[in-house]
């Protein structure tokens, strides 16, 4: 069976954490895009445009945070799937993303090298 290609967008203000994350993502096999936006502004446009397959998402953004974009994505009912990554992982903010529609929550410091398995795992799914 053969892995869809995914469009990803991630949503993050922090440049070295951006580098890191794509770096890891294109070593994946069927990535056919990945976009940034580095505020709320510039994920709400592509969002809109662009309609990715996964979103990664930081709480901590300029601007309006990514509750804000999280809520944005389950009332304007685009089909994507989300990964929150977040440095503010503690009870209140993982349950908070799981009423919102977060598939996944993951702490930055300790769940980051999960992400391409995640990924991968949601290829398989979308292909099935």
């Amino acid at each position: 069976m053969q892995k869809a290609k995914l469009d990803i967008l991630i949503i993050d203000d922090n440049n070295l954490f951006i580098e890191r994350m794509t770096g890891m993502i294109r070593s994946i096999e069927n990535i056919s895009i990945i976009n940034i936006a580095n505020d709320y502004e510039e994920a709400r446009f592509l969002l809109e445009n662009e309609s990715p397959d996964l979103v990664l998402l930081d709480i901590n953004l300029p601007g309006k945070n990514g509750l804000e974009i999280l809520r944005t994505i389950k009332e304007s009912g685009y089909s994507c799937e989300v990964i929150m990554l977040s440095n503010h992982a503690d009870a209140y903010y993982r349950q908070e993303c799981k009423n919102l529609g977060a598939k996944y929550f993951l702490d930055k410091s300790n769940d980051f090298g999960m992400v391409p398995g995640i990924i991968r795992d949601f290829q398989l799914v979308k292909s099935a």
